[in-house]
C-alpha cells in the first residue's frame, strides 16, 4: 500500500478534459501521456496542438499509442481524419517530441490483438490523471466514463510501469517525481495494481496461455471478499474465465452482484463485443447477478466490494484484460476514493435509459438475434 496527497473524481467529462488541458498548457519541463487510441476529432485536435505548443516552448512531450488500438479506432476515422492526425503526429516528431506506437514483441500477440490500454498523463508538477477513456470525443461527449487526478508517492508507482508499457522514461524525470512525492506526502491509502500479459509469454503468446495475471488475480481477491455487495462496471461485461467463477461463487453465496455495462446499440460499428457478454447471460442470471445495459454507453471499470474497497481505472471486465492486453487500475480502502465510486452507481441506478436484464429479455429476443449469440458466441475468445 502506498499513499496519495490529493484524489480528484472526474465522472464529469469537461471537467475531465479541462483539468488535461490545463495540465499541458501549464507544464514546464515535462508531459507524458498514453492512450489505446486517438481519434483527429475536435477533442484530438486540441490536444495535438497543445503538446505541439507546449513542445515548442521547450517541454520533453511523450505521447505513447497503442498500435492495434489505433488501427481498431482508426476505422471510424474518414480517410481524411487519417491523414490529418498522422500529418499532426509527424510535426510533433518533427518538433522533437517523443512519439511512439506500442506493439508486443511476439508476431501472434500482434496478430491476436495485444498491445498496451493504459491511459494516464502526467507532468513535472506531479499530478496525475488515469482515466477509462480514450481521446476521442466518444469518450468525452458521449460515454460515461471514470477518470480521476492523483498526486503524491502513487505517482511514481504508477510510472514505473511506463516502460512496461512501451514508454520511454527519463531518469532525471522519474527522479524528480519521486522527490516530489517524498516532499508531499499523502493520506489516502491508494495501491496500484498493474500487468502486461504479453511480457510473461512465450511464442505464442496468448493462445491457450496458463499464466498469471497479477491484475486479473488481485481483481478476483476482491471478488472473493465480497460478503454483501459487488458492484461493477465495464464497457461489455465477458470477463476471463477465473473472474467470471469468482463471481458467479459470489452471487451463489448470496452477495448481491450488481453490474453495469454498455446495450448493444451502444458501439454502432458492430455488436459482436454485446454478443460475446450476451451469451453468458443465461449462467449470469440463474446464479442470481442483477444485470444493467445502458444504451448511452458505459466506458468506466470500477469494482466496489461491500461499499468499502474500490478499484477503477482501465481494467475491462474481459478476456483481453487479462491476456492480451496491459491494465492498470488503482485500488482504495479510504472513503475519500471509495464514496465518489459509489456514487457512480447511484447516478447509473438513476439513468432513464437503464434497462435491466431478466430471464423474461432473453426469452424475448428474437428468433435471429437469439440464433446470432448461438452463432457468434462460441468466438468470445476473440470478441
Amino acid at each position: 500500500m502506498t499513499w496519495a496527497r490529493h484524489f480528484v473524481p472526474l465522472r464529469d467529462r469537461q471537467a475531465d478534459w479541462s483539468m488535461r488541458c490545463a495540465m499541458l498548457r501549464d507544464a514546464e519541463r515535462f508531459i507524458y501521456l498514453s492512450t489505446f487510441y486517438l481519434d483527429y476529432d475536435d477533442y484530438g485536435a486540441e490536444l495535438l496542438d497543445l503538446l505541439l505548443a507546449a513542445q515548442g516552448r521547450g517541454v520533453r512531450v511523450s505521447l505513447l499509442i497503442d498500435r492495434f488500438g489505433q488501427r481498431l479506432g482508426g476505422t471510424l476515422m474518414s480517410p481524411h481524419q487519417r491523414a490529418e492526425l498522422e500529418r499532426a503526429l509527424d510535426a510533433l516528431s518533427r518538433a522533437g517530441g517523443r512519439v511512439t506506437h506500442y506493439h508486443p514483441p511476439r508476431w501472434l500477440q500482434r496478430r491476436v490483438g495485444g498491445g498496451q490500454h493504459v491511459k494516464i498523463q502526467v507532468s513535472e508538477a506531479g499530478n496525475l490523471i488515469l482515466t477509462s477513456g480514450n481521446l476521442t470525443r466518444t469518450s468525452f461527449s458521449h460515454w460515461r466514463e471514470y477518470a480521476v487526478a492523483v498526486s503524491g508517492a502513487v505517482v511514481p508507482d504508477i510510472m514505473a510501469s511506463w516502460e512496461k508499457i512501451g514508454g520511454v522514461l527519463d531518469p532525471g524525470d522519474s527522479l524528480h517525481l519521486a522527490v516530489l512525492a517524498r516532499e508531499t506526502p499523502g493520506d489516502i491509502d491508494m495501491a496500484y495494481g498493474f500487468c502486461n500479459p504479453n511480457l510473461h509469454q512465450g511464442p505464442a503468446g496468448p493462445w491457450l496461455w496458463q499464466g498469471t495475471n497479477a491484475l486479473t488475480d488481485r481483481m478476483v481477491a476482491m471478488v472473493e471478499a465480497a460478503e454483501h455487495e459487488l458492484l461493477i462496471s465495464s464497457f461489455y461485461f465477458k470477463p476471463a474465465p477465473v473472474l467470471e467463477a469468482a463471481i458467479l461463487r459470489a452471487a451463489r453465496r448470496g452477495v448481491h452482484v450488481e453490474v453495469h455495462h454498455s446495450h448493444r446499440q451502444s458501439l454502432s460499428a458492430t455488436d459482436l463485443a454485446w454478443v460475446a457478454a450476451a451469451v453468458r447471460y443465461p449462467q449470469l442470471l440463474e446464479a442470481g447477478v442483477r444485470i444493467h445495459e445502458h444504451p448511452s454507453g458505459e466506458h468506466s471499470k470500477i469494482c466496489v466490494v461491500d461499499r468499502a474497497w474500490a478499484a477503477f481505472g482501465s481494467y475491462n471486465f474481459e478476456e483481453p484484460a487479462h491476456d492480451r492486453l496491459a491494465e492498470a487500475m488503482l485500488v482504495s480502502r479510504d472513503a475519500r476514493a471509495v464514496g465518489p465510486a459509489l456514487s457512480v452507481f447511484d447516478e447509473l441506478r438513476a439513468m432513464s435509459d437503464r434497462q435491466e436484464v431478466t430471464k423474461e429479455t432473453l426469452a424475448a429476443w428474437p428468433g435471429p438475434l437469439a440464433k446470432r449469440i448461438r452463432r457468434w458466441g462460441r468466438f468470445r475468445w476473440w470478441l
